[in-house]
């Protein structure tokens, strides 16, 4: 049996690093929300769209790289109850590129589009399935990263429901919502009766936001626009469990910089997002004042973990095995 190198090496190129593109994927539409608000040319986005579609490239031909010279490190991977949850992350960040292509080549949305829908159904089930089956999966073993499974089905219909798919739409819609709920209440349980999620987890509270906040954005999609009770309900919990996670600000201030903090990044995306969606919809300031709020806030955090990130892989930080 082949035993993991201590050094730098593919062999420890870790999975979670396609949250970076879950990031810059949230960054881009969250900057073409800024533009279309202010009536400003898309000459921004346009270059986060080549910034984020690069980057996943990269990590992608670099992760496949991974599977052909070292296979068992993938399937440990696999196999591991918190790296498991971010496979889905690679469909998320080409399903937010497909989203984010839209407005200027609907045809290439087409193709992407489907790829992250296949991709997505297949990482569903896998992940069901080792929730299912896995007999060394405990409680303890939960946290937040489990919610990013699910919340890639919700962003099904941010592009499907504009190019018609919208039966495929709703079925990846109920995917998402359905299983929300029962994650919900497992991770609340395990907050409430367990241990604390290890400090280097702790960004992915965070991810309690997206649920709510891009089911929000899905549903007004598959409704054309408009803004029902349901949608105002999804939106609200977003908005509290943003509130709630930030109040917690003083847990995250001292945490030592991982790739996790990305999970930082995608969550204040979502939830700006939908507070620009919302305010289009009501048309009261005080949502545009918040949705520019949680811009400033997002762009701060994506530049700040952009650099963290470079500086780690320019030191081969990435290509070390975890402590």
């Amino acid at each position: 049996m082949q035993t993991p190198s201590t050094r730098p090496s593919l062999e420890h190129f870790p999975i979670t690093l396609f949250t970076v593109v879950m990031g810059l994927g949230g960054l881009t539409i969250a900057t073409e929300r800024v533009e279309a608000f202010f009536a400003l040319p898309t000459y921004a986005s346009l270059v986060l769209l080549v910034v984020t579609a690069l980057v996943w490239l990269s990590i992608t031909v670099t992760y496949l790289l991974k599977c052909v010279r070292f296979p068992a490190a993938v399937v440990a991977e696999v196999r591991h109850p918190i790296r498991l949850s971010f496979f889905p992350a690679s469909s998320i960040g080409l399903m937010l590129i497909a989203t984010a292509v839209f407005p200027y080549l609907p045809a290439v949305t087409q193709v992407l589009w489907w790829i992250s829908v296949v991709a997505q159904l297949a990482f569903t089930l896998m992940v069901l399935n080792f929730w299912i089956h896995a007999e060394h999966f405990t409680t303890e073993h939960n946290s937040p990263a489990w919610f990013i499974p699910i919340v890639a089905n919700l962003l099904v219909p941010l592009a499907g429901a504009p190019l018609g798919y919208v039966e495929i739409s709703y079925f990846f819609f109920a995917i998402g919502i359905v299983f929300w709920l029962p994650l919900m209440a497992i991770s609340l349980n395990r907050s409430f009766f367990f241990a604390p999620v290890p400090a280097k987890l702790r960004p992915t509270l965070f991810i309690l936001i997206v649920p709510p906040a891009i089911g929000f954005s899905a549903w007004t999609a598959l409704h054309a626009g408009v803004l029902d009770d349901f949608g105002r309900v999804l939106y609200f919990v977003g908005l509290f469990m943003t509130l709630m996670v930030m109040s917690q600000w003083k847990k995250f201030a001292r945490l030592p910089f991982a790739l996790t903090w990305w999970a930082f990044s995608f969550p204040i995306a979502s939830i700006s997002i939908a507070s620009f969606l919302y305010y289009s919809l009501v048309h009261e300031v005080f949502f545009a004042i918040l949705a520019l709020s949680f811009f400033v806030v997002l762009a701060v955090v994506v530049v700040m973990l952009s650099i963290r990130t470079a500086i780690l892989v320019i030191r081969k930080g990435a290509l070390l095995p975890e402590g």
